[in-house]
Formats: C-alpha cells, structure tokens, sequence
C-alpha cells in the first residue's frame, strides 16, 4: 500500500509538473490579435492566409489563441474594439482592412501593429513613407493594377463611350483608387460619372440610379460594395451591364472580371512579416510596406452568360480562375 501511495504521489507530481510546465509555455507564447472591418471574402481570405502562414512557420499553438474581432463594417464598434486590443496583453495586433488599421493606429502606440489589405499607407496617412513607415505600423498593400483593370474593361467593352465608376466615400483606400480609375479612363477618351455611397443600404439604388447612364461600370477593392456584390450583380446583370470589379472574390460574387491579387497570398506574406517582428525583434518602423509582385486575371462565365458577353479566348487563356454554373 505505501509503495502505491508513493507511485501515486509521484504520478501527481509529474502531472502538477506537467501542467504548470506547459501554463508556462503557453503564457510565453506571443499573443496575437486580429481586428477586422468586415466581413467578405477578399479580407476573410487575408486573415486566412495570415493564419496559415503562421501555422506552417511553426506557430501553432499561438495560432490557437488568436483574439479575432470584426466590427461589421460599424465605425463605432471598430473604434471600441480597437480600445480593447490596446489595453489587453497582446505582442502583436493585426489590421485587415483600412478602417481597422486606422483605428488601431489612433488606439495603440506601445506595441506593434501590422496592416493588409490597405491600398497605399503613406497616402491614407498611416505612415510618414511606405519604404520606412516610422512609427509602430507596417504591413502589406492591396495596390492593384488599376490601369491594367481599366484596360481590361476597353477591351471587354470596345464600344463604351461612358463609365461609372462606384465607390465609399469614406474608404480613403476606395478614393485613391477611383480617382487612378477616373484618370485612365479619361486618358483613353472615355467619359466618367462618378457615384459613391456611405452605407451598404445605399448600394442598390447606387446602382439603379446608373442604369441607362453608363456602359461598364468600375468598382474598386471597396470593402462595402465586395460584401454587397450579390446586390450590385442582381441589378447590374439583368440589365447588361459590364461590371469590372478590384479584386479576384468580387468577381467570384458576380463581377463580370478583374486583373488582381490574391488576397490570401497577401495575408500569408503579412504572416511572414509578424514572424520577423516576433522572432528577431524586426521594428515596424523600419520595414517597407510590402507588396505582391503578380497580379491574375479572374473571369466570371456565368455573369458573361447572363449579360451576353464573350470572353476573348486569350484571356481565357490566361485566367487563374474561371466561374463557371458546375
């Protein structure tokens, strides 16, 4: 019997050990938290991406922990849970989306903050220069190809005298954007009717109030019409209209088609960059703001079917992706 006590004792000891060996081990793994605008499948597939690139780098059980947020697209809710990250006990903070990683920015100043899917930091004022931010924030810009997607949409669309162009009037990332739209447009001889929206209730009528005026319609990497394109594709495509959207997920929604990046390419390469940060002390302040060097062309066939248009087989060709009704 003492010697069962003994073995018993010991069994006990080893697992207190055990327990507080691997309460140890958690509580020096990173913390990492995520604040996101909202949700639609461009920003969803950075976070996944991020996720992933953490995972396959070894950081699993910090993957574990992850603090998500999304705000739903309510500025008010974003600023609170912002405040929330910046009194909590996190190494990291990541902002996937303009909106959140302003309100980080304007919440946090004494840990780091990586950003993605934002168009051009420096311009949105979030840093002194995308080559050397200089403060807490870095990360990586959705820049996409917008003369490429303009030229894209002449060539889908050879006869088009006049192009809307819609876009969030508050989305400083969706601005910069237009107005690159609007300038090659311009430059190409095509006349622009420019409609912005605030609010995701405002989308269709947007819409609707362009019917009959234009002959493509632009829309950019805006986070409130890509969680609205179900809306804008159940107007647009009734009535024929070409819309040529910013990003690959848009168009899996109902845009007609894009030249774009990968989104979650863009968050896995965010994931490497809070690996460096985590791992050798790299300071935010000093990493360039990092972009994607490829962008692909995306076509939807179902919306080409719906609106009577045919893709040019050279750019069937060179489509990563293709939407098709199987």
């Amino acid at each position: 019997m003492k010697h069962l006590r003994r073995a018993l004792s010991l069994l006990l000891s080893l697992a207190l050990l055990l327990g507080a060996t691997a309460a140890l081990a958690e509580e020096g793994s990173p913390k990492i938290g995520i604040l996101q605008y909202v949700e639609h499948a461009a920003l969803d597939s950075a976070r996944e991406g991020f996720v992933q690139a953490l995972t396959e780098n070894g950081y699993e059980a910090v993957v574990e922990t992850i603090d998500t947020k999304n705000a739903s697209g309510d500025n008010a809710t974003l600023q609170l849970m912002a405040e929330q990250f910046a009194t909590g006990d996190y190494d990291l903070v990541l902002g996937i989306a303009t909106p959140a990683v302003q309100a980080l920015l304007t919440a946090i100043a004494d840990k780091p903050i990586l950003g993605t899917a934002v168009t051009d930091y420096a311009s949105s004022g979030l840093v002194v220069s995308n080559d050397a931010p200089g403060g807490n924030l870095t990360g990586t810009s959705d820049m996409n190809p917008v003369d490429k997607q303009i030229d894209l949409l002449v060539q889908l669309v050879p006869d088009a005298k006049t192009i809307g162009i819609l876009y969030t009037s508050s989305e400083i990332n969706s601005e910069i954007q237009a107005e690159m739209a609007r300038q090659e447009a311009e430059a190409k001889g095509l006349s622009v009717v420019v409609k912005t929206i605030s609010a995701v209730g405002e989308v269709q009528q947007a819409v609707e109030s362009l019917i009959g005026q234009i002959d493509a319609l632009y829309i950019p990497t805006d986070n409130i019409c890509a969680s609205s394109m179900a809306v804008i594709s159940s107007v647009a495509n009734p009535a024929g209209l070409p819309v040529i959207v910013g990003e690959e997920n848009m168009c899996n929604e109902g845009g007609l088609a894009t030249i774009g990046l990968n989104y979650t390419k863009l968050g896995y390469q965010t994931g490497l960059m809070a690996i460096r940060i985590l791992e050798e002390g790299a300071n935010p302040a000093e990493m360039p703001i990092e972009t994607l060097a490829d962008a692909d062309v995306y076509l939807n066939q179902v919306t080409a079917d719906e609106i009577g248009l045919t893709f040019p087989q050279e750019l069937i060709d060179a489509a990563s992706n293709i939407v098709t009704a199987e």
